[in-house]
């Protein structure tokens, strides 16, 4: 015996998902509210510097500013300047007030409030500091509006904010600049950061707790409900113990999803197999009892799928018939077929691993599983891993299943199917013969957490046929033990390939019969066929196959 796999509990798995996606919400929360909340103290910062700089430039005679630059000497007017100036700076708590005349190459400097020793004096000039100023000194030249200047090398960390004043003839005479610290600000945008880090880690586990709460409730633990009363009906099985309990019908269940229809599968089949058993007490032979156990065995697996045929009488676009005998009174071999919607036909063909009543069981599960997720509108390949993920989950005997599933746009003609280890299709274009479709396998389901699996795409025409089938076909066995094969099931296909597919699937049998004589079916020999016809909107696209 192998080494029994280890598996994370879904209820973990769910605690691990919702944490990693709480954990990428607070933080995307957090970026944004930080952003937000910067970008609200910079404007106010910068509506307050603006403010003093409109006060200040009130206070300047534009027409002036060139005569105080030519004569480099403080007049009068100059000094009376300076002093309402530098009263705005002290009223206004801001670190600097000055004011410039940028030129093409350099900045002047004509008044500068600093009451310290570094005061910058009048008509002393500079070139531009490199970065934002510099690169502003063409729109400062000619008097334009400049987006407020953040810098924290020099001078500290500033906001430095520039005026315009215009002469009365309308030229640029100068700015008015002010420069504020940002200390406040970066102090107080880290403790917003910290208080929304601590406010988001409140939440989140909040959020966590709950969702762990509830996805616990509504699926984790009605699955282990469902897990562990199968085991213990498997158990009972195994010791073939006469038994007539209702393990399924004790339980509480309620889900109006997937997890409810399973439960409700279950329960009817456990109530089946209890009536089943009432019957069985009444027998006094035993071989009248196995056989009364198999035939109502045979009865549900046989009411489990598509046994009516035609199957759609009221859809011209195909024609589709399945057949199955298992190589016991039941099999682990199973088919399906139906509407998704009006537009898209499922088709799915299937072999458990296994035989008799542990197979039939897997593949009710299976079948019931399978058909759940394709209802949901899924494509083939996600149906197939999303089936896998739920197996894998509750395979406590680590069974597996081969399966083949196509979903049929019937408008257009295109399948769109994946394979889970299954036997390669059998298609045949309008007019044409049947030929082997060596599409791309996946691996069993049931066999392996966490695999993925591919679509790939089937066109078909008005007329062409589509054939799928189990290994019981490929590998019926004559008394010699040789196999019938692929070789010899394409050549009676073909031996009448325009017949429907009822009379392709009964030429098929009689090819094996023919061939295996009275040697023992030692399989469950199953198949499906299924003919477009076409939609009678369009008239069809050409043939082509395509793996996405």
């Amino acid at each position: 015996m192998g080494k029994k796999k280890v598996r994370l509990p879904l209820s973990r798995k769910i605690a691990i998902v919702v944490l990693l996606f709480a954990l990428l919400l607070s933080a995307v929360q957090i970026f944004m509210s930080y952003t937000h909340y910067k970008s609200e103290r910079y404007a106010d910062y910068e509506k307050f510097a603006s403010d003093i700089a409109a006060v200040a430039a009130s206070q300047i005679n534009p027409d002036l500013i060139e005569g105080w630059l030519e004569k480099g000497e403080p007049d009068e007017e100059y000094k009376k300047t300076f002093e309402t100036l530098s009263q705005i700076r002290e009223n206004g708590g801001i670190e600097y007030l000055y004011v410039v005349k940028p030129e093409p190459s350099e900045v002047y400097y004509v008044l500068d409030t600093d009451p310290s020793e570094g005061a910058i004096p009048l008509g002393y000039h500079e070139s531009y500091y490199a970065g934002d100023f510099a690169e502003n000194a063409e729109k400062m030249v000619r008097g334009e509006k400049i987006e407020p200047i953040i810098s924290n090398e020099e001078f500290g960390w500033l906001m430095s904010v520039y005026y315009p004043m215009f002469t009365s003839d309308g030229r640029a005479a100068g700015y008015v600049g002010v420069d504020i610290l940002m200390n406040d600000v970066v102090n107080d945008l880290s403790n917003f950061a910290l208080k929304m880090v601590w406010l988001m880690l409140v939440l989140t586990a909040i959020f966590v707790a709950s969702m762990i709460f509830v996805s616990n409730k509504l699926i984790a633990s009605p699955i282990r409900k469902l897990s562990s009363a199968a085991k213990l009906l498997v158990e009972e099985e195994e010791k073939h113990e006469t038994r007539n309990t209702e393990i399924f019908k004790q339980l509480t269940v309620r889900s109006g999803d997937e997890i409810g229809e399973l439960y409700d599968s279950l329960s009817q089949m456990e109530e089946d197999m209890n009536t089943y058993i009432r019957e069985l007490v009444t027998m006094t032979s035993e071989n009248e009892r196995i056989s009364a156990e198999l035939s109502l065995a045979n009865r549900i697996q046989t009411g489990m799928i598509p046994h009516i045929f035609p199957a759609f009488p009221e859809r011209s676009e195909f024609n589709i018939y399945a057949s199955m005998n298992p190589a016991k009174e039941v099999g682990g071999d199973f088919y399906d077929f139906f509407l998704i919607d009006e537009d898209h036909l499922a088709i799915v063909m299937a072999d458990v691993s296994g035989k008799g009543i542990p197979a039939a069981l897997f593949m009710m599960a299976s079948k019931i599983i399978l058909q759940s997720f394709a209802m949901l509108g899924k494509s083939a390949a996600e149906i197939l891993t999303k089936t896998n993920e739920a197996i894998c989950a509750n395979n406590q005997e680590e069974m597996f299943v081969t399966v083949w599933l196509g979903i049929l746009e019937i408008s257009s003609g295109k399948v769109t199917a994946a394979n889970a280890g299954h036997e390669y299709p059998v298609v045949r274009n309008a007019d044409g013969n049947f030929e082997l479709f060596r599409d791309r396998h996946g691996f069993v389901i049931g066999g392996m957490d966490g695999l993925q699996y591919k679509d790939y795409e089937l066109q078909l025409q008005p007329g062409s046929k589509l054939f799928v089938y189990t290994d019981g076909v490929t590998e019926a066995t004559d008394s010699n033990g040789d196999m019938f094969g692929t070789d010899r099931m394409v050549k009676a296909l073909n031996s009448d390939a325009s017949a429907g597919p009822e009379k392709l699937l009964k030429n098929v049998r009689n090819a094996v019969n023919d061939f295996v004589k009275d040697a023992e079916q030692f399989d469950d020999l199953t198949m499906l066929c299924l003919e477009y016809l076409g939609s009678p909107k369009t008239d069809g696209p050409d043939d082509h196959t395509r793996e996405t």
